[in-house]
């Protein structure tokens, strides 16, 4: 019998599975067996033959659990789930059985089982399997992952405390990411007294981080669904800024920041020559992440070899600067198992910031 923690969130983008990931690094450093499940699958990827849910395939890759991977997301929504289930197609008793099934096998062969959730407590009743019933059906205990803050993160744990309670879910601890470094221990003990009455634990997550928030060139590529050209390498790197290269190519190369992905038009040669030509400068390399390259207008044949021989890393997208600059800067980067540099991050921080020891005693 497997130790079993179902991992919550107040909505998206709190660090569920960020706290996921570092659950199973942690969790392996004192248990032999340690698997992943994420019962519901809202985001789903192609993996060989199966269509399986992207944050399953990133625990799979990143911690060599393949074997598992059938059973890591019994249930996958593809895109007309919703409607095959609302008209009949498809039956809660059916699905919640799928769950059931995959976990017993887990449970037989583990000494402990992280169940990721899928986004905030209700996320799921549409086909009457919520965070929380999801949570009470498996009998895990609950971790609430939520974003920083006092009365923000109070009043939304007790939104989702109100459906767990009502399925019966048991939640024992609140975990709070993006801590300001030099308010953590303020804001949590000032959250420890927003449950009174309840068993629930408040304790720190990660301090915030741009290495966390900000994506990789392979998001983008994965963002605007075309390849990543140039340096396969670059393509992990993290971006801490977007610039539109709008400017004289001497302003665009003077505003540079560290780690910077430009946006430009596919008319502007002398900014590509420019750009192509500096990437191999390593104080430049580390200042360009790589480059979008925007428009209609064909990129001419002498640019687009100085680029190519550069090897810096490029997208080509032949939709407006303006349109392709707003999709960047309104994205927000999920982790996904090529992100090897967060990965990274992530497992060598968890184990300063994030108590195993306490989480681990609750169960």
């Amino acid at each position: 019998m497997a130790k079993k923690v179902f991992i919550g969130a107040t909505g998206q983008n709190c660090g569920k599975t960020t706290m996921s990931v570092s659950l199973m690094h942690l969790a392996r450093q004192k248990y032999r067996r340690v698997g992943f499940i994420k019962p519901i699958g809202p985001k789903i990827e192609v993996y060989g033959s199966m269509t399986v849910d992207m944050d399953a395939v990133l625990m799979a890759k990143t911690f060599g659990l393949e074997e598992d991977i059938a059973l890591m997301n019994p249930v996958s929504l593809h895109k007309n789930f919703t409607r095959d289930y609302l008209s009949g197609k498809l039956d809660c008793h059916s699905l919640k059985k799928k769950m059931i099934e995959a976990v017993e096998i887990l449970d037989r062969k583990l000494d402990f089982l992280i169940i990721e959730g899928a986004g905030h407590g209700g996320v799921g009743s549409v086909i009457g399997l919520s965070n929380a019933c999801v949570a009470r059906t498996l009998d895990a205990p609950v971790i609430i992952v939520a974003d920083s803050g006092i009365g923000s993160t109070i009043d939304a744990v007790h939104l989702n405390l109100a459906l767990y309670e009502k399925e019966e879910a048991d939640v024992r601890m609140v975990v709070v990411n993006k801590l300001r470094a030099d308010k953590r221990e303020s804001i949590l003990g000032f959250l420890s007294k927003g449950f009174p009455g309840r068993n629930i634990q408040v304790t720190g997550g990660f301090n915030y981080s741009p290495i966390l928030a900000n994506p990789t060139l392979f998001h983008i590529g994965k963002l605007l669904n075309l390849p990543v050209h140039g340096d396969p390498e670059g393509r992990s790197r993290i971006i801490h800024h977007i610039h539109l290269g709008a400017a004289s190519s001497q302003r665009v190369v003077d505003g540079l920041e560290e780690a910077t992905l430009l946006v430009l038009t596919s008319s502007r040669d002398e900014l590509i020559v420019t750009l192509s030509s500096l990437y191999h400068i390593p104080s430049y390399r580390e200042k360009i992440v790589g480059l979008v390259i925007a428009g209609h207008v064909p990129i001419s044949e002498i640019s687009q070899q100085i680029l190519d021989d550069s090897d810096i890393p490029y997208l080509r997208v032949h939709e407006t600067t303006a349109k392709v600059f707003t999709a960047l800067m309104e994205d927000v980067a999920k982790i996904t198992s090529e992100d090897q540099e967060k990965i990274s991050w992530i497992k060598a921080n968890a184990e300063n910031e994030i108590d195993f020891e306490a989480i681990d005693a609750l169960f």
